[in-house]
């Protein structure tokens, strides 16, 4: 049972198709950290969300729930919904530390590729 889980958290959207980065991503991520429970969770339209995600990974053990926002930057979801579930999730889980991390589109590693990309370097 992972100690750790990882729980990549995107907007969603009606069109299934539109998760497939996403998973993509978890997929690299869980190739990354065996250690860890890697899933994709979302905000709206599609599952499982936030805080299906987050029980889960309480159910399973784990005592570090990491959430890394699949976001550009730190919009409105990010300044007031996303810390609200996270403030809700800790509360209902206090046995596990669930911890935000900053949106990936603001590492400045992210930031370096997708102008790479955008130059067609």
């Amino acid at each position: 049972m992972p100690q750790e889980a990882i729980v990549l958290f995107a907007h969603g959207a009606r069109d299934p198709d539109w998760a497939l980065p996403a998973r993509r991503v978890a997929t690299e991520v869980q190739r990354l950290r065996p250690d860890a429970s890697v899933v994709v969770a979302f905000l709206e339209f599609m599952e499982p969300n936030f805080a299906d995600a987050v029980e889960a990974a309480a159910a399973s053990g784990a005592r570090l729930v990491r959430i890394v926002p699949l976001f550009l930057a730190q919009g409105g979801h990010l300044k007031r919904d996303v810390p609200a579930l996270v403030e809700a999730a800790q509360a209902k889980h206090p046995d596990c530390r669930i911890e935000l991390a900053q949106a990936v589109g603001e590492d400045a590693g992210v930031v370096h590729a997708m102008a790479v990309y955008s130059a067609g370097a």
